[in-house]
This record gives C-alpha cells, structure tokens and sequence, in this order.
C-alpha cells in the first residue's frame, strides 16, 4: 500500500495554533464507520451517544516541560533537546537539533550549569543518547528549566501550559499530549458516568514514533519506534466486562487504541492486565479487535495516524471525511477539532 494514499489538501491557515478556551468548545465531526455518513456537531454533545454500559478508555499520560534550550561547553552553540524516553540511571533518548553538532562525548549545559547532558549514544533521524548530572531532583530541574513540547508545526507560544495537559493526566513520562483527550473536563466526565458509563485510564507514554515521518514510499516498509504502556488489572477487568455484557469498548485517541490493540493482540483478542513497549503499527487490513468506537483529533497527511483511523473504518470513508472537514473550515491537528468514529448501537450485531 502506497504512503500517497494517504495525502489529502489541508490549508495552513487550520492547522490550530492555539487552544480553545473552552476545552468541550471544540467541534465534533460524527462518523459512521460502516455507512461513511457523518454530521457535525459540537465536542458537548458526544454526550448523546454513549449507552449504559458502554466502556470509555483514556490515555493518563502526564507531558514533561521536555524541551530543552542549552549550548555546547566546547563551542557555545544553541542546541535544543526534546527528551523522549527514560532509560533508566539518568539516561534519556531525545531528539537533538542540529545533530550534527552533536557527536558521542558532546556536552550540553542548560539553565548556567545547572543541568548538564553528556552524549553517550546516536541514532537515526536526530536521535541521540544522554547521560545527564546535576544536583537535587531531575523532574524539579526539569520543571524548572523545561518548556513544553508543541509539535513543529505550532509556532504560536503557550501561554498556559496545563492547555498542553489532559484534566486527567497522572503517569508522568510523555514527550506529547494525548491530544483527542485534550477535550475533555471533569464535568463532562462526570456526565459521562451519571450516563452509566465505565471510565478507564490506562498509560501509554507517546514518545519518537509522533514524531517521526513516514520516510519510505510502500506502507508495509515503516518501522515504528517503540512506547511504553500499562495496564492495570482494574482498567483490564472493567473493558472485559464491558466486552462479556454487550457494552461497547469506545478508545480516545490513538494512544489508548494502540495499547488496548497490542495487548488483545497478543492475547487472543481479550485485554489482559500488562506492561511493556509497543511497536504496533496499524493500517488498513488489520482487523481490529478490542475497540468498537473512536474518539479523535484531525491527523497529519500521508501520516502513521491516519493510516490508523483508516483502519478502523476504510481509507475512502476517513479521506471523504477529511475533505468535508476541510471544506467546513474544522481546526486541524494537536489543538484542533475532533472526530468521533461512532460504534453501532447495541444488539445490532447480537
């Protein structure tokens, strides 16, 4: 399957640059996966189309102040670092620009040395490996002279940076937002369990893989870069039951799909308590097996994201979507509008 299949025109100018002020304010595309037709609506009333029983699953990953602006001790150069994945001991995988002033045993200090990363290791695409010092506690350090990590195609600064935070957020360890969370309050929550609703949060820690492209021409080619994930037994057992009673398993965002994916995967469809890191790529032609609804922000062209959506429902009901959203001026992207990729109601397939 071709990368191009996957491109679609999307003016700069609905790429969101900033947050709403009303998170719930944002607008909701409704699609049926099955038949491709669609209405739009506002984010408020996906209220409407959860039952009793059904189950809702959200990604509690917390986003570290990760990017950070230092120099090179030898020579004085800006070098930014975007820290992605703990390796334990100190040691972070992150993304570093420019690279190639960055070679094995390069030191970088932040904030007047009170932060200071040694490189130990390099990899593909930016990649790098760092040993970092400094004295008292890291995430303190971090908290302090970190900011927060926007994708690159936001140029507008945050003024607020629990806007860059789900109203959930806990497990700390991300290098980007959860973004179709981003929409949700604690009083639409509460609405959504008074409705009957089982509410879920499992960890997926997103990490390289967001930002990395696509590079290669055929689909079947790309690698993804692993993510950690954590299943609790609690999270396991509340979406089994929901499965056994008929309720229906509704995913928020890509996260939360690709953890509750791998794990049924590897766990002949059931969804089991677990932990680990994942590099489970999907698209077209696999067969989805612990979700039956989706909730979800507007994706790049030609990315692993919308191959993902695609596979959920079919690349020409998703792409027809996409081209009405556009035509209907919605907000693209991190900060943007969402998608709800709507389940079929109960006893339809009993």
């Amino acid at each position: 399957m071709n990368v191009e299949d996957f491109d679609f025109r999307l003016p700069e100018e609905l790429i969101a640059q900033t947050p709403l002020k009303e998170r719930t304010a944002s607008r909701l595309l409704v699609v049926d996966r099955e038949t491709g037709g669609f209405e739009d609506r506002k984010f408020s009333d996906i209220l409407e189309y959860f039952e009793p029983g059904d189950c809702l699953v959200l990604n509690d990953t917390k986003v570290l102040p990760a990017r950070l602006l230092g120099t090179k001790e030898e020579t004085g150069a800006a070098i930014e670092v975007l820290l992605l994945t703990d390796k334990g001991g100190d040691e972070w995988e992150t993304l570093v620009k420019p690279a190639k002033r960055v070679k094995l045993g390069t030191v970088i200090t932040f904030g007047d040395g009170l932060l200071k990363a040694e490189c130990t290791g390099t990899g593909d695409h930016g990649g790098r490996t760092f040993k970092f010092s400094y004295e008292g506690i890291f995430y303190e350090v971090l908290d302090r002279l970190g900011e927060m990590p926007l994708p690159p195609y936001i140029h507008e600064k945050l003024d607020d940076r629990d806007r860059y935070q789900t109203v959930f957020a806990k497990e700390r360890g991300s290098a980007a937002a959860p973004t179709a969370g981003l929409h949700f309050t604690e009083e639409l929550l509460d609405k959504i369990r008074e409705k009957g609703v089982e509410i879920v949060f499992i960890t997926l820690h997103v990490g390289l893989g967001t930002f990395r492209p696509v590079s290669v021409d055929t689909i079947e080619n790309h690698e993804m870069h692993s993510e950690y994930y954590c299943v609790s037994e609690e999270a396991a057992a509340a979406i089994r039951k929901t499965k056994e009673s008929g309720g229906r398993v509704i995913a928020v965002g890509t996260t939360s799909t690709r953890t509750l994916e791998t794990i049924a995967s590897e766990h002949g469809g059931d969804v089991v308590a677990a932990g680990g890191w994942t590099s489970i790529f999907i698209y077209p032609g696999y067969e989805y097996k612990a979700i039956d609804g989706l909730i979800t922000n507007f994706h790049l062209p030609k990315s692993t994201l919308i191959m993902l959506v695609s596979a959920f429902s079919s690349r020409e009901i998703i792409l027809n979507a996409y081209r009405h959203a556009v035509d209907e001026r919605y907000r693209f992207f991190s900060f943007g509008d969402a998608m709800f990729l709507k389940p079929p109601k109960k006893g339809r397939n009993e």
